[in-house]
């Protein structure tokens, strides 16, 4: 019943901003009379704010398509390097042949938002490395036939992704997977599995949320496990693929988001409605780039979403080395040969300071000369990954930790993956809120 009233209302909704946006063009209209009226362009301007706010949202697209590498400007493809029911393995494949960058999979948090949120991560990564990225797809879109997909699963599906990127590839995780990362790696590195990455740099991610407890961890901590069984999970309603699969819709996510940070989302949007008053376009479409991905969120499957709130936020199992994973215990321990890059930004409201840092404590088995922690001044959750300080200041960072460990063979091997025939693929920057 929840997603079925959130069905009708997000239709309702989307009819009156298709109506608010009429009115607008309508009031800016030249050929108007009232258009010279001097509360016409007021008006107008709050209908288009309201339109944007209510228009339905979809998977946006990456739009790489061209990067420049050593000042010339070279053509970039998407290809999808292996398929799977509930995830892709995307490829951005660079019109180049002469270089031998290192290859770096991107693991995109499986949160509420698209892999393209991580948009200006790959972006600054393109002109000097050979990215991949995980791209998950929408627990709605997913039909019941194709199984269950829990954290478990998650961390089988990294390990299988680093194997099709191949030996002496590199891995960084973004938010919440810094965890399931920091396990697969883990448990790579005990099997002597040939693909363990060479470097795993862990962005605001919450290895041990014990740590600087966040507005989040508590959320998940101070209720009981069966609240969340009981008041966030749903069922996906017969108009899509994936109907009767139960799932944390992406509409309570996106809900959560915007409750952090409310003052901070209700000021944005009031000063879009200026800039759009006064004139100032580049302003106005800045906020509504940032807002038109901010929004766009995806469901994720209910057996993950209650079991990363059980093993990474009320029991802490791969922080206190006691997370098994198919009868193998995780232990951070065991890693030996992956060189380890934790960073944390100063003002992160959803990772606290500490809580990505701890893998480098949890990693007993990895000399400190292969460590690296690095504190992001003055900036918050989304502006680690995306924006000027990650280009500029914290990019680098990146780029030099993993130059210093790229020294391995880079031959890469071909996917062990059977691609299901049926599955078929899904068809911010600039704003800093934290």
């Amino acid at each position: 019943m929840l997603y079925t009233g959130y069905e009708i209302n997000r239709t309702m909704l989307a009819t009156m901003g298709r109506i608010a946006q009429f009115n607008s063009e309508l009031l800016l209209n030249p050929a108007n009379p009232w258009s010279r009226h001097v509360a016409s362009p007021v008006m107008a301007r709050a209908l288009e704010v309201f339109a944007h706010a209510s228009a339905p949202r979809g998977k946006p697209d990456f739009g790489l398509t061209s990067t420049i590498i050593d000042g010339t400007e070279v053509a970039v493809k998407e290809d999808v390097a292996v398929r799977k029911p509930f995830g892709q393995l995307k490829h951005f494949v660079r019109d180049v042949s002469d270089r031998n960058d290192p290859r770096v999979l991107v693991v995109a948090p499986m949160s509420g938002h698209y892999a393209t949120l991580l948009r200006g991560t790959i972006e600054r990564l393109l002109p000097d490395h050979d990215v991949y990225v995980t791209e998950w797809r929408d627990a709605k879109l997913v039909p019941v036939s194709d199984g269950h997909f829990d954290f478990n699963d998650y961390v089988d599906y990294v390990i299988e992704f680093m194997n099709a990127v191949g030996p002496g590839g590199h891995m960084l995780a973004v938010c919440q997977p810094a965890v399931p990362a920091y396990a697969a790696v883990a448990l790579m590195s005990a099997a002597g599995d040939a693909a363990t990455p060479l470097t795993l740099t862990m962005m605001g991610g919450p290895v041990d949320t014990r740590k600087a407890p966040t507005s989040v961890d508590d959320l998940a901590t101070e209720r009981p496990y069966a609240w969340f069984e009981q008041n966030v999970v749903a069922r996906v309603p017969n108009i899509y693929p994936g109907a009767g699969r139960k799932v944390y819709p992406g509409f309570l996510q996106l809900a959560g988001f915007m409750s952090m940070n409310l003052a901070n989302h209700m000021k944005s949007h009031w000063e879009l409605f200026r800039h759009l008053v006064d004139g100032d376009d580049d302003a106005a479409a800045a906020t509504k780039t940032f807002y038109e991905e901010y929004r766009a969120v995806c469901d994720m499957t209910a057996e993950f979403y209650l079991q990363t709130i059980d093993v990474v936020f009320q029991r802490q199992l791969v922080a206190k080395g006691e997370f098994v994973h198919r009868g193998v215990l995780a232990n951070p321990a065991a890693i030996n040969r992956t060189a380890l890059l934790a960073i944390e930004g100063e003002r992160d409201d959803i990772s606290g300071l500490g809580q990505t840092k701890a893998a480098l404590d949890l990693a007993a088995g990895l000399p400190d000369h292969m460590k690296r922690y690095y504190m992001a001044e003055g900036a918050g959750h989304y502006g680690i990954f995306n924006g000027r300080k990650w280009r500029d200041t914290i990019a680098p960072v990146v780029e030099q930790f993993i130059r210093a460990h790229d020294t391995a063979d880079k031959t890469p091997l071909p996917s062990r993956v059977v691609v299901p025939a049926h599955v078929e693929p899904d068809v911010v920057p600039g704003v800093e809120l934290a």
